[in-house]
């Protein structure tokens, strides 16, 4: 669906939801279930936003770039 655009592999737990930051680092923020997490910053590297684009970290956890529909 979606391209691989990073070299860094982020290693998932589980309880968390991984997303791309404003900052345009990977974060993991808890989950409802997770009461004992807090928000971290797990990602290194940068990642350059294009505009129409969703990003995600895919299974292998690597960040991937899927270009939207309608935007």
């Amino acid at each position: 669906m979606g391209k691989k655009i990073s070299t860094e592999k982020i290693r998932r737990e589980d309880g968390y939801l991984y997303y791309l930051g404003k900052d345009s680092y990977v974060w993991a923020s808890p989950m409802k279930h997770n009461k004992s997490g807090r928000k971290k910053k797990v990602g290194g590297e940068k990642i350059d936003r294009k505009k129409g684009c969703m990003y995600y970290v895919d299974s292998a956890g690597y960040v991937c770039e899927a270009k939207m529909k309608n935007a």
